[in-house]
């Protein structure tokens, strides 16, 4: 898709594989699993993936028991994703200039012992709510750095032919946690406490650092790491502006990732003060959420398509659904709508992963995963604090149709910027409003 060298770019290579790559295929959607080191860590990664979901139902659940506040739910969120705001395009460099599996290893270390060390507090007795903000902001450290390793360690361990493929199949892995992982979480607040599944967490990052350790590095396809040098930071960014490719799906998963993507926030009020539910009615949201976003990166898997026009229209149907389900006016409704609310949220969050890795050069990848990952989840500490304060103010309606109100704003208008940028025009006919091309040449022509 990308008019750069970037999209035909494959990893400079450090050792020469011994075993042949699997050849990308269009309608293998399990492709990738075909490759030993990558089923060594989508293995890791679903039983430490099924416990983040059972920390993240438990933290927000406990922070919302000990403050009765949507808004503390909100700092807490927004303390776990502030330093990928402030820290996360130095992560990147990191990640561009350390080999990416030993780094992998300590960072999914470390953010087992923040588990283990929540969960210690918790079953003693003494959490309070600092506690939680603590150890949200103390994981939000070590994710600015795991996050663009790991984002970058999948082409290492696939190669560009199966990178999209990996890149839908890592959502799926993460959305098959999130369905299991949260109603593990209701059960065990419901029964024992916050304690246990905060224990779980910490223990299931045995798995992936265990599959780390296990992979065969011949079999890897390594960059070379960049040697430490003044402007690297600088010149990600350079590179990045310089390409509308990169550009605009950032910009828009930025909106998208700060006012849509609240859940935490919207669920936890509806389920208190819209239903009068409790744990397990929240654990139950979230799961069907994970269930529609299971079925968006299964069919990304099998379609591999990250034209730009896809982005946008997933964009804008997420935002529809989000207002639309705002309103909904009885349980089953509001339940049935979170299923494609997760398929199209997870739509745009996988075509603008694959289109923005495929379209870097490798040497490039981890500070344009940074950046991508710093927009995309760094901007959480300034939507959520604010989404949570209208949650309290004017309720949970008004909260989730604000969010899906600035998102759709957002969608449209990176859609119209792209249809100019990509040579496109709006026509309006009988048979509705499209964008045909236009006469005008245009870079983006095969993007959009």
């Amino acid at each position: 898709m990308s008019t750069g060298t970037g999209a035909d770019s494959a990893p400079g290579h450090t050792s020469t594989p011994t075993t042949p790559v699997a050849k990308a295929g269009r309608n293998s959607m399990f492709g990738s699993l075909r490759i030993r080191n990558y089923r060594l860590f989508a293995t890791g990664q679903v039983v430490s993936n099924t416990g983040t979901w059972m920390q993240r139902i438990a933290q927000d659940w406990l922070v919302l028991s000990l403050t009765g506040s949507a808004s503390a739910v909100g700092i807490t969120i927004a303390l776990q994703f502030l330093p990928m705001l402030l820290f996360g395009l130095y992560g990147g460099v990191l990640a561009d200039r350390l080999p990416k599996r030993p780094l992998l290893i300590a960072t999914q270390s470390a953010m087992g012992l923040t588990g283990l060390a929540l969960a210690v507090l918790t079953l003693a007795g003494h959490v309070q709510v600092w506690h939680v903000y603590l150890a949200a902001f103390l994981l939000g450290l070590v994710t600015v750095v795991d996050n663009p390793a790991r984002q970058t360690f999948v082409s290492e361990m696939v190669g560009p032919a199966q990178l999209a493929n990996a890149v839908s199949l890592n959502s799926a892995n993460f959305q098959s946690a999130r369905l299991v992982g949260p109603a593990i979480a209701g059960v065990l607040i419901t029964a024992v406490g916050s304690g246990w599944a905060f224990l779980l967490n910490g223990l299931s990052f045995a798995a992936p650092v265990a599959a780390l350790l296990l992979m065969r590095t011949h079999e890897l396809h390594p960059v070379t790491p960049r040697p430490r040098a003044k402007g690297q930071l600088r010149e990600g960014l350079r590179y990045v502006a310089g390409r509308p490719e990169l550009v605009w799906p950032i910009v828009l998963v930025g909106f998208i990732g700060t006012f849509g993507f609240n859940f935490p926030i919207w669920l936890s009020a509806f389920v208190s003060d819209v239903f009068r539910g409790d744990a397990g009615t929240y654990g139950l949201f979230n799961t069907l959420i994970a269930a529609g976003s299971l079925v968006g990166a299964l069919l990304a898997a099998r379609r591999g398509n990250t034209r730009l026009r896809l982005l946008v229209a997933a964009a804008v149907l997420f935002s529809v659904l989000l207002l639309t389900t705002a309103f909904a006016p009885r349980f089953w409704l509001f339940a049935a709508l979170l299923v494609p609310i997760g398929v199209f949220g997870l739509t745009v969050n996988v075509v603008a992963n694959s289109s923005v890795q495929t379209a870097t050069d490798p040497e490039m990848r981890g500070r344009v995963m940074a950046l991508f990952m710093m927009v995309f989840t760094g901007g959480t500490p300034l939507g959520a604090p604010l989404v949570g304060w209208i949650t309290d103010t004017y309720g949970a309606r008004v909260g989730m149709a604000a969010g899906g109100a600035i998102s759709l704003a957002a969608a449209l208008a990176v859609g119209l910027v792209l249809s100019r940028v990509g040579n496109l025009s709006l026509r309006v006919n009988r048979h509705g409003v499209t964008f045909v091309p236009s006469t005008r040449p245009r870079d983006l022509a095969t993007a959009a």
